[in-house]
């Protein structure tokens, strides 16, 4: 199994995910509505696996066959819908790499994890929590990613309780 690698915040991940948003913009041009910055790599300060996460939202239901077969396409790797009605690519690179979702708009998952993000960038005590979260999960899993996974299911749902609080 492949170990779980977390790592301290890296102040250049933002620029990463400027990179390839421009180049997903390029590629999907306007059946793109938006493209989001999710994950730990999105909150600074946060430690996170080395992968920068983007939910790409399409402008409809109806374009997302194209939009897949577009990504598809490319050098990203197609791992199909997760379950979410969010399709998953993965690009790797030397040091790190990008998890792709592509789903229509209104998503639910999308807006949980835009919903988490934002809780964690204004909750710095939150966002340390899991932090060190991660890090004792990462530790413990012995390349188990569902235990990794699976071990950071409860905080998730809490913060997102925290989160519709807040509203």
């Amino acid at each position: 199994m492949r170990a779980i690698k977390v790592v301290d915040y890296d102040p250049f991940w933002p620029r990463l995910f400027a990179e390839i948003r421009t180049e997903i913009s390029t590629l999907l041009g306007d059946l793109v509505l938006s493209i989001d910055h999710i994950g730990s790599t999105s909150v600074p300060g946060l430690a996170a696996k080395p992968k920068i996460d983007l939910d790409v939202v399409t402008i409809s239901h109806d374009v997302l066959p194209e939009a897949i077969e577009i990504v598809r396409a490319t050098d990203f790797v197609f791992h199909g819908d997760r379950g979410e009605k969010r399709w998953a690519f993965t690009r790797d690179r030397e040091g790190y790499g990008f998890k792709l979702y592509l789903c229509g708009p209104d998503n639910r998952a999308h807006r949980q994890r835009i919903r988490f993000r934002d809780y964690l960038r204004d909750h710095p005590e939150r966002a340390k929590a899991y932090a060190d979260l991660k890090r004792h999960l990462a530790a413990e899993a012995d390349g188990d990613w569902d235990f990794y996974t699976g071990g950071k299911t409860a905080f998730v749902s809490e913060t997102l309780r925290l989160a519709s609080l807040m509203r």
